[in-house]
């Protein structure tokens, strides 16, 4: 339970300041007493953290089953000569900057959610895949063979001896890529998504800062509250999966 309390008590923090940034209006009237306006009020904190949760949510699971898949398949003999061609591939995602991504994607999707979703998904992707990598080549080969002598098919070997070895490494890569796109989806309000980035562009085109400091607040506090959760499921993992080493 002491695993789970800090990602709680987190979480709760968030939500609770989501729903309770209007009462501390004197506070940034403070901030920001020339405006007239010191509260972001076009739409409400806990619907722009809710679609800024399903933006990262949606990419994360997509970025995630693509990478990990692509990890599974170029450590098999049938796909280590696409080694190289996957990592580069993965590589070529990261190096494109979303708000590239951004203004190529937009022409085609148009305005909204669409064009973020692929800048996010193709930002995440190198962080999960080289993860994925890392953490099946770092299984020791004697455990393979160990599973395969005991008659397990290569099926087997990877869903019963591979991945649960694997797994902790692979959730500190997604645990990197989540992290990295709360902070990246904020962009998509310069195309028409709705995330915690609008008071942040809408507080940078006004020069309010109150309004800059409210989106700022509650992005970083997502990312604290996301990572404290995936410290938690990487925690656990450990003493579930880690005793599975020596069988």
């Amino acid at each position: 339970m002491r695993t789970w309390l800090p990602p709680l008590l987190l979480a709760v923090l968030l939500i609770g300041l989501s729903a309770a940034m209007p009462a501390l209006e004197p506070f940034f009237r403070w901030v920001q007493p020339d405006k007239q306006s010191v509260i972001y009020d076009r739409e409400s904190f806990l619907f722009l953290l809710q679609n800024h949760l399903v933006l990262v949510l949606i990419s994360a699971t997509i970025g995630t089953i693509a990478a990990v898949a692509g990890g599974i398949f170029a450590t098999r003999p049938s796909g280590r000569d696409f080694l190289p061609l996957v990592s580069q591939i993965a590589s070529i995602g990261q190096t494109f900057p979303p708000v590239a991504v951004l203004a190529l994607a937009v022409p085609v999707l148009g305005f909204g959610e669409a064009p973020i979703l692929v800048a996010l998904i193709l930002y995440g992707l190198l962080p999960i895949l080289r993860n994925t990598l890392a953490g099946l080549e770092g299984i020791n080969a004697a455990v393979r063979e160990a599973a395969r002598g005991m008659g397990m098919s290569p099926m087997q070997v990877l869903f019963q001896v591979e991945l649960p070895l694997a797994g902790r490494v692979i959730l500190a890569g997604i645990r990197t890529s989540v992290t990295i796109n709360i902070a990246t989806a904020a962009i998509g309000s310069t195309i028409g998504a709705r995330t915690l980035g609008d008071p942040v562009i809408s507080g940078l085109v006004n020069g309010n800062t109150a309004y800059v400091l409210q989106g700022a607040i509650l992005i970083g506090l997502l990312a604290l509250t996301t990572d404290s959760l995936f410290e938690a499921l990487e925690r656990t993992w450990d003493r579930r999966f880690s005793p599975q080493v020596v069988a």
